[in-house]
């Protein structure tokens, strides 16, 4: 099998802006890497929900395997991603996102406030991670469980047989 494709977009206002370094985007596309992905893509976007839209359409046009965003999940007014994310999901997957809120609950409380949403449309797995470096991080440790297993599915792929 090749080696699957992954693009990283980073939702922020201020990191759009250059006001602040996105290491959230870093550590994103470093652990990605770490998995074997090829982080074909990282993209800094500003908290718009057209933008982000945008960017994620660019990636399934790519036929990008898996597209996370991170940042953009919370509940201020500008955090828009998940509104921009939840039209283009044709299957969506809320155990992505309740793998991710039970394991960071215990080290962050606010964990349980985030919105983000995972789905799968055509060929590709669509992951809406929180801006932290923390979150990223804890992220990552879910995409590790879950994204080849998804990954695999949409390929075609039948579930291993039980003896």
């Amino acid at each position: 099998m090749s080696q699957r494709k992954a693009t990283v977009i980073t939702v922020s206002n201020r990191a759009s802006q250059g006001i602040y370094e996105d290491s959230s985007g870093q550590i994103l596309a470093e652990g990605l890497r770490a998995m074997d992905y090829d982080v074909a893509r990282t993209i800094i976007v500003a908290d718009d929900r057209a933008l982000i839209a945008e960017q994620i359409v660019n990636a399934l046009q790519s036929k990008i395997d898996l597209i996370v965003t991170t940042g953009g999940t919370g509940v201020s007014p500008s955090d828009v991603t998940p509104e921009a994310t939840a039209p283009l999901i044709e299957k969506l997957l809320p155990g992505f996102s309740e793998a991710l809120r039970e394991y960071s609950r215990t080290k962050v409380a606010t964990a349980d406030l985030t919105r983000g949403l995972a789905g799968t449309s055509g060929g590709s797995f669509i992951i809406n991670l929180p801006g932290s470096p923390g979150a990223v991080r804890d992220g990552l440790v879910i995409i590790a469980r879950l994204a080849s297993h998804v990954l695999d599915q949409l390929a075609g792929e039948d579930h291993p047989q039980s003896l």
